[in-house]
């Protein structure tokens, strides 16, 4: 889970590989109507977002036998929820860090629908992980490997603190 830019399609890709599974990007489940709204600059609402979770966590509950990997935003708590009521045992690695590197990962992205003037409201959408969450925050500008083989160490390990990168403030990157 993450912001635009963070890191999701990659390191979710890394790590479905790494566990023999399949890997999904969230964004192929968007609506034409909700990619143009973001491509056009507008963010999506929770109107445009909740089908898009609704299929996303049908995804993850499909697979929850054989094991699945999906590159999601999962700005809100709320949406993570949406996402768990689907695959009740959800595990999540939240890619943070500093909104320069974001920045630069997305202006460096050529073709993509998610412009640049977006990294902001999702920023102040974002509700990092609570502690009642299964999982844990990575550094995105880490290796992918070692996000990769950090997360192997964590797989099904319930009630792990959560730790933030160095220089990450939740209070900068949380709505109030």
């Amino acid at each position: 889970m993450g912001v635009t830019g963070s890191g999701k399609s990659t390191v979710g890709r890394a790590l479905a590989d790494r566990l023999g599974v399949e890997f999904a990007d969230a964004d192929d489940f968007h609506s034409e109507a909700s990619v143009a709204k973001m491509a056009s600059g507008h963010p999506l609402d929770d109107d445009d977002r909740a089908p898009w979770l609704v299929a996303v966590g049908a995804w993850l509950g499909a697979h929850d036998e054989v094991g699945g990997v999906v590159g999601c935003s999962a700005l809100r708590r709320r949406y993570r929820d949406v996402l768990r009521s689907g695959a009740p045992r959800l595990q999540l690695v939240h890619l943070a860090g500093d909104p320069t590197a974001l920045t630069q990962r997305v202006a460096g992205r050529p073709g993509h629908f998610m412009p640049v003037s977006l990294i902001t409201s999702q920023l102040e959408t974002l509700e990092p992980l609570e502690s009642d969450e299964l999982g844990y925050t990575a550094d995105l500008t880490s290796a992918v490997d070692d996000i990769v083989a950090d997360f192997m160490t964590r797989l099904d390990r319930p009630g792990e603190p959560h730790t933030y990168p160095q220089g990450y403030s939740r209070s900068t990157h949380r709505t109030t």
